[in-house]
């Protein structure tokens, strides 16, 4: 019982520290480009995994065209 009371008498001080404004930066770093992050030597297996998603993306395609051709073909009209 004493938690829910301290929980409920917490939050409103907890929340309202993440919301006080920021200043915005000023000067040549605001406006410099973002640096190229280093590499690491994990870089080769998320392109790995980039190139993965890319030929999942192109397998589904080619599967949704086979399926919608095959349904064509069911229903007797011609394939698109």
């Amino acid at each position: 019982m004493f938690k829910a009371y301290f929980l409920c008498a917490a939050m409103p001080l907890l929340g309202s520290g993440g919301c006080t404004p920021q200043p915005a930066p000023e000067g040549p770093a605001h406006t410099a480009p973002p640096a190229r992050p280093q590499t690491t030597v994990l870089d080769p297996l998320t392109q790995d995994l980039d190139r993965a998603a890319h030929v999942q993306v192109t397998v589904d395609q080619n599967a949704e065209s086979a399926r919608k051709a095959l349904d064509a073909q069911e229903r007797g009209e011609s394939s698109p």
